[in-house]
Parts: structure tokens; sequence; C-alpha cells
């Protein structure tokens, strides 16, 4: 599996940039998220256990919206 760079939260400072990649799997689609680790007690609480092999973590929107701007580029080329 390959990682491509899509891009970063443009308020981003250095060593604290959110971003969002895209995997070229076969069988699925998936993305890769770079963010900010979650460890808030109370967003923890809120969301309940997470297993072992996961993580949580907070990213911003306009790191999203580079999601939004693939998914309408894949769907024009249909």
């Amino acid at each position: 599996m390959r990682a491509r760079f899509l891009g970063k939260d443009p308020e981003s400072q250095i060593d604290n940039s959110p971003t969002l990649f895209a995997t070229d799997r076969e069988d699925r689609v998936t993305y890769i998220a770079q963010g900010w680790k979650v460890t808030d007690p109370q967003v923890l609480a809120d969301i309940g256990p997470v297993p072992d092999h996961e993580t949580l973590i907070e990213i911003p929107e306009d790191v999203l919206k580079m999601y939004a701007l693939r998914y309408a580029q894949q769907e024009g080329q249909s």
C-alpha cells in the first residue's frame, strides 16, 4: 500500500501539521489522517472505549475539505 499526500492544514505551524493522505488500496478506498492525538478526558469519555489497535485524532475542517475536493474530482471523472 502506498500513501499519496492530499494536503495539510493551511494554518499549521512547524511540527504541528494535520495532514490527509489517500491510499492506493485496491480492495477499498481509505485515507490516512495525521492529526492531534485526542487526550481530553471528557472527549474520551464521550466517545467511549477505543480498541488498542486504534486511536483517535483531531483534524481541522479545512483538512476534511481536501477529502471532499478529491471525492468531487473523482465523481466528475465517472
